[in-house]
């Protein structure tokens, strides 16, 4: 499947191997199973198959005989069986009994499936939406029935897309229908088209091979040209662009070179030539230089290391559990064999045994955020309280015994808030927040945890921006603080949702179970060990001999290497209460600080991927705008939008990690006029509601205000402050709905 969650495979035999997710028994073991390693469908052994085909949810195969089966998610009727039931086995279709399919192909989402039988027609079933089905209208049927304007056409191949289908008949042409944003269809609108429609654009040209993406399409002639049209996002037009394409366009790159064949991912493409380029093999660019050590070796013997060190890794990581913590064969030893991908996901695996999916949330909180601010004032902006317990980050220390086991295991919320004196219900959005507010905390001088690094105090050297674990906190209460700021930690690997703390390198390494080296020292503090050396190599003293001088060295180093020991080790007993901290040896710093605060970059690609859109056209100038003012602004920007809409700073590092959450953004016409408002967020949903602003500038100057100074979840109404003339109020649709409101004024 495009999407990448699940696979089959066919051999030469006819028997079909599956693999990857499970679920609704789309991989036909007759469970809903997920598979790491491809297993033999059973059910399917001796049939001889001949053609296989995936969809999200369901997957089908075409036998020797031309028979269908099909099996997974039956929802809408996407397996043509004249039911919605899942089946976790290959079924037959047997509406289609009597005719020999061809061809087949599997849609995603609420899913339609296609099928060629080999007298000259085409069949539809399962999800009508949008007129994918390709019959006039929008409903759906749960058996197959013919496309009655593609009778006799001599359609060889059928694709089906997100909520659209492809037809390429023999003569070349090609047919779309379905859903038309995006221009995924190639008529150069984004009108639903109910009917298969031959693209225009493409008359003249016999195409040979199609393929279809999630929202893109791509083509090949008989003469080698490839042409690709639909959304563009993530450059999978290959145009050298991230621009939407609403016609097919020839893709100039690959002129010459004798493309054969073309086929898709969900948002990459794909071309076979069967010739050698004519320009030849490039080779292989050098190693950076920082790679010095493999800048010597020949491409071939990197490649082989490399494969090499893929296989190691398969092999051991599954076996991980049964290897020691220390010694030569070791989690640690083995950390910069094993490549990151594969331990990672076994490191997840280990997660994912120990996750409670039957709870929405956590216990209900109360936090006071106003106690916050009044006691910050009096410390004058220094701690919230002594030791800052009186802040959030202190509330939550004090609520710790709350969080139970079963609580700290959940994929999600793991505790639900409610602050005091706003009027919140949290769906999401209030406990955002309530990390979001506490990681501020941690870095702003409410809570006394970190310290800023030496060379940030004196401005110089590397990791000026970066705090460190303060030292000289060992009490009882401040131990236990830096065992919830571990907590916190465990919390966002667990659930996928990073934290925004800029920690010093050398905190990660300890954190992570390696022991801090002088090169450590330096990275934060570089005059140090320059100051150590110098008192090595000055000049005898006769109070200073060859002997106390070396044993001052070695003692002074050693304390400043161990200086945080008492506090790291108490944020890895915080972190083990929800996951598993031995593991951590197999990831380097670099790597563990990804896992518990993402990128600290904003990359508005993966937004845009996981970004609806509700009383605008994706292609409006409005959300061009809007895309342009984000592209605009700077990181600090895009983290302060993202606090706005969502009550995050960072971006989850996949699409995965979303939970699928989409980014909505929704136009209202209810603002009048336009101009004189400022957007609204309700961050438990990550929907932005905008005034249908008549420029560019426009947009940019209340979006940038909002951002900035509208901070405050409130459903009270008294953040809607009218500046002039009286207006009337944006108030929630919904009570259950939280809102980052802004104020609406006059300009």
């Amino acid at each position: 499947n495009s999407g990448g969650k699940h696979c089959l495979a066919l051999t030469s035999d006819g028997e079909v191997y599956s693999w990857g997710e499970g679920e609704d028994g789309k991989l036909g073991h007759g469970n809903r199973l997920s598979y790491d390693r491809p297993k033999l469908i059973e059910a399917l052994s001796g049939v001889g198959v001949v053609d296989i085909a995936c969809g999200s949810a369901h997957s089908a195969c075409i036998t020797s005989q031309g028979l269908v089966l099909t099996w997974g998610k039956g929802r809408y009727g996407r397996l043509g069986l004249g039911d919605s039931e899942d089946q976790t086995r290959p079924k037959m279709v047997e509406a289609l009994l009597g005719y020999r399919a061809i061809d087949i192909a599997c849609g995603s989402g609420d899913a339609q499936t296609l099928c060629i039988t080999d007298d000259d027609n085409v069949w539809s079933w399962g999800d009508g939406d949008y007129g994918k089905l390709g019959r006039g209208g929008s409903d759906g049927c749960k058996i197959p029935t013919k496309i009655e304007s593609l009778a006799g056409l001599g359609v060889v191949k059928v694709e089906c897309g997100s909520q659209f289908s492809v037809a390429l008949t023999r003569s070349g042409a090609v047919y779309t229908w379905g859903k038309g944003d995006y221009h995924r269809l190639g008529h150069g609108s984004v009108d639903h088209v109910r009917r298969p429609k031959k693209i225009a654009t493409l008359q003249g040209k016999k195409i040979i091979s199609i393929a279809t993406g999630s929202l893109h399409c791509v083509a090949c002639s008989d003469q080698g040209e490839v042409f690709t049209w639909g959304d563009n996002d993530e450059g999978q037009l290959g145009d050298g662009t991230v621009s939407a394409i609403p016609r097919p366009r020839l893709v100039t790159a690959l002129q010459g070179k004798h493309i054969v064949k073309v086929t898709c991912g969900s948002a990459h493409t794909l071309a076979l030539s069967t010739s050698q380029l004519n320009e030849g093999c490039r080779p292989p660019p050098l190693p950076p230089l920082e790679y010095d050590l493999c800048r010597d070796l020949p491409p071939d013997a990197l490649h082989a290391r490399l494969v090499l060190l893929h296989h190691f890794s398969e092999l051991i990581c599954p076996c991980l559990a049964m290897l020691p913590i220390s010694g030569e064969l070791s989690l640690s030893s083995l950390k910069d064999l094993l490549v990151y991908s594969i331990k990672e996901a076994a490191f997840r695996k280990v997660i994912q045994t120990t996750m409670v999916r039957d709870k929405q949330h956590g216990p209900v909180i109360e936090l006071n955020r106003i106690q916050v601010k009044r006691s910050r004032m009096k410390s004058g902006g220094g701690l919230a309280g002594v030791d800052g317990m009186k802040s959030v980050f202190g509330q939550m220390v004090h609520k710790l015994p709350l969080l139970t086991q079963e609580a700290l295991s959940l994929p999600h919320r793991v505790w639900k808030v409610k602050f005091v004196g706003e009027s919140v219900d949290d769906c999401g959005g209030g406990y955002s927040e309530s990390i979001a507010e506490m990681c501020d905390e941690l870095q702003n001088g409410s809570v006394p945890l970190l310290i800023q690094t030496p060379n940030g105090r004196g401005e110089a050297g590397a990791n000026r921006d970066c705090f460190l674990l303060d030292p000289t906190l060992t009490t009882v209460l401040q131990m236990n603080m830096f065992r919830f700021l571990g907590v916190l930690m465990g919390i966002a690997v667990r659930t996928g949702s990073p934290l925004s703390l800029n920690l010093a390198e050398p905190v990660w390494r300890q954190l992570s179970g390696e022991v801090l080296r002088p090169a450590d020292l330096t990275e934060i503090d570089r005059d140090y060990v320059a100051g150590l050396l110098c008192i090595r190599d000055m000049d005898d003293d006769p109070k200073i001999t060859p002997q106390n001088r070396h044993e001052y060295i070695k003692l002074a180093l050693n304390y400043r290497l161990h200086e945080f020991d008492e506090q790291v080790k108490a944020v890895r007993d915080g972190m083990s209460k929800v996951i598993p901290v031995p593991l951590l040896s197999l990831f380097s710093a670099s790597e563990l600080q990804a896992m518990v605060c993402g990128s600290p970059d904003i990359p508005l690609g993966l937004l845009k991927s996981v970004a609806s859109y509700k009383g605008v056209e994706p292609t409006s100038n409005l959300v061009t705008w809007f895309w342009e003012v984000m592209e605009e602004f700077s990181n600090q920007e895009r983290s302060l939008f993202l606090r706005f809409v969502w009550g995050r700073t960072r971006l989850p590092r996949t699409i995965a990690d979303f939970r699928g959450r989409d980014f909505v953004l929704q136009v209202l016409d209810k603002y009048n006029p336009p101009d004189h408002f400022l957007p609204e967020s309700y961050t438990c949903f990550f929907l932005l509601k905008m005034p249908r602003y008549t420029c560019k500038a426009v947009l940019q100057e209340k979006l940038k205000y909002a951002i900035h100074f509208c901070k405050s979840i409130d459903s009270d109404e008294y953040a809607r402050v009218a500046i002039g003339e009286p207006t009337e109020t944006t108030g929630s649709e919904d009570s259950d709905i939280e809102s980052v409101t802004s104020h609406n004024f006059f300009n």
